[in-house]
């Protein structure tokens, strides 16, 4: 099964490639409409729009998630419902594909929907309270989403039609376009885990490796960022942008600096996405969709790469994912070190990697715009905190005395592990090569002064320098060196965006309902109802026990009168 859903999803990926090289050349769009029923004059319609965009991101999709598919027959070797598993990933990557071809909202929704139910579905996959936790944050906040397309499906209806591609161009300021493109958004910061929805991401962890190599570096996560892509005309030059741009690079430093405070393998990598993921936003949100394009596509694939390797350790440490526990792996798992390292340079953006394209590219392009300095300080400073984490993270695993507190199972790398890494690890060095000559008709000539020019290198240096330290000092002295206003605690839990985001917004309805539930039903309505008549008709049967059992005189007296009460009442009658 996994072998034959690899070999489709593959040839796949090649069929799109080629497609996409033979559109760019011919600067080709081809809009297909299919329609389903007619009736009257109400016709459904499914339309499919193929341009080089679509055709290169499916082909980035089907490629990750064929090897992601390979990959599972090794890691989740021990699966018994395998072929399930494999199911819901294809469904995922169906409903993926749905989104990127689409032109019309109806259909955007099924797939924006369908990722949203199969991500649920594959978080709560191990099935235990963590979990199901992770998930139901997962599937709420990316309901919230939902609804904003929804509600822009509605305003849709002003025009007469869903296929927003129509409208895009000369219906920019009709009041009905700004609503929605607000509602769009809203709906792309929810599914891209932008502040205030950032908690769900590093909670989505609870899902199997593989599935995190694929929803957290070319799918999911991405659909929120490649809708703006495609609403992007619609946009430019808004207020909504502007107000995007500084959610979005905040979202990028806050996740920068949780990721130099957290110890768990994945969410370390989890949180280095959504730090990526602000990048992508507010570059798209100072008006360049191709570079956000770009990094998009060239972070998918050593995103990838990075789950896949985090995976192997993982599995090779016996379920381990506490950094402080592993260290010196580079000696025992060679080829799999040789994978996160490079991956993990290509993320900090070292020179001719595939990051390195992308990123600085952006880096210089923010340097070239007219935007304040805060702006430009977040950039930098989250370029450099993304340095920071990623060489604390190579210490903590690679270069420092191995650390595990009980007998250790180090074997050598599983080979379809390997083969499938492997091939992530070739595109990860050549495809940002690649894809600069190919969406890039005209090379760029950035002109910047000499300390602009390399401020990308200093940052990177003073992030790899202070790493370097961090990662040889305890995090407690660090704390109580740097912060001692409690700030950790606030920069150590995103911000404390995952407690607002689940206890913060049911603790009113929850307070409420507990006071409901003393004060009414445990207490006035039981005082007067249920307890009270009880209590009333005890209390009534103890006193006339005691007098029966007592006092016979007493009792036959009373016995009398009530005897002569029902005669009166008789003879009233």
């Amino acid at each position: 099964m996994c072998f034959i859903t690899f070999f489709f999803l593959f040839m796949f990926s090649m069929i799109n490639l080629v497609f996409f090289i033979y559109f760019l050349m011919n600067d080709l769009v081809v809009m297909m409409e299919w329609e389903i029923i007619s009736f009257n004059s109400m016709s459904i319609i499914m339309s499919i729009l193929l341009d080089w965009m679509s055709l290169l991101f499916m082909m980035f999709v089907s490629l990750i998630s064929s090897v992601v598919v390979y990959y599972s027959k090794s890691y989740m070797s021990s699966e018994k419902n395998l072929i399930r598993f494999i199911l819901l990933v294809v469904m995922f990557v169906l409903s993926m594909m749905m989104l990127i071809i689409s032109p019309n909202l109806i259909s955007i929704l099924l797939g924006w929907d369908g990722l949203g139910l199969v991500s649920y579905c594959l978080v709560i996959y191990y099935q235990n309270f963590k979990s199901f936790n992770a998930g139901m944050l997962t599937a709420l906040s990316n309901r919230i989403g939902d609804v904003f397309i929804l509600m822009s499906i509605a305003w849709f209806m002003n025009y007469g039609s869903w296929n927003y591609i129509f409208y895009l161009n000369f219906m920019k300021n009709d009041f009905s376009m700004i609503m929605i493109s607000l509602m769009i958004i809203l709906a792309a910061m929810t599914k891209s885990a932008q502040i205030p929805f950032s908690s769900w991401l590093p909670a989505a962890m609870a899902a199997p490796t593989p599935v995190s190599a694929l929803v957290h570096s070319s799918t999911l996560v991405t659909a929120g960022v490649y809708l703006l892509i495609r609403f992007n005309d619609l946009m430019l030059n808004t207020v909504f942008f502007k107000i995007l741009l500084v959610f979005s690079g905040l979202t990028m430093f806050m996740a920068g600096i949780t990721a130099n405070y957290e110890f768990d393998l994945k969410k370390i990598i989890a949180l280095s996405t959504l730090s990526q993921l602000g990048l992508m936003m507010s570059i798209l949100s100072m008006g360049f969709p191709k570079l956000a394009f770009f990094h998009l596509l060239t972070h998918a694939m050593f995103k990838a790469l990075l789950f896949m390797c985090a995976g192997v350790i993982i599995h090779m440490m016996m379920d381990i994912q506490d950094i402080r526990f592993m260290g010196g792996l580079s000696n025992y798992v060679p080829l799999t070190s040789l994978c996160l390292n490079i991956s993990n340079l290509s993320l900090c953006g070292i020179p001719f990697l595939s990051g390195f394209y992308s990123k600085d590219m952006i880096l210089e392009m923010v340097s070239m715009s007219n935007l304040n300095i805060m702006i430009y300080f977040l950039y930098y400073f989250s370029t450099g905190l993304t340095m920071f984490y990623t060489i604390r993270l190579l210490f903590y695993t690679m270069i420092n005395d191995f650390n595990l507190i009980s007998i250790f199972n180090l074997y050598d790398e599983d080979y379809t592990m390997l083969k499938s890494m492997f091939i992530l690890l070739f595109m990860s060095l050549v495809s940002g090569s690649l894809l600069s000559w190919m969406i890039f008709f005209k090379p760029y000539m950035i002109y910047l002064p000499i300390n602009m020019k390399l401020m990308v290198i200093y940052v990177s240096l003073i992030g790899g320098l202070m790493g370097f330290m961090i990662s040889n000092m305890k995090i407690f002295s660090f704390n109580k060196f740097i912060f001692f206003f409690k700030l950790s605690n606030f920069l150590s839990l995103m911000w404390f965006m995952p407690n607002l985001s689940t206890y913060g917004l049911n603790i009113y309805f929850l307070n409420f309902s507990k006071n409901l539930l003393k004060n009414m039903d445990m207490g006035w309505s039981e005082y007067y109802s249920g307890q009270g008549f009880f209590n009333i008709i005890k209390n009534y049967s103890v006193f006339y026990q005691f007098y029966h059992m007592n006092n016979f005189k007493i009792y036959l007296f009373s016995f009398i009168i009530w005897l002569m009460m029902i005669l009166l009442l008789l003879l009233l009658i």
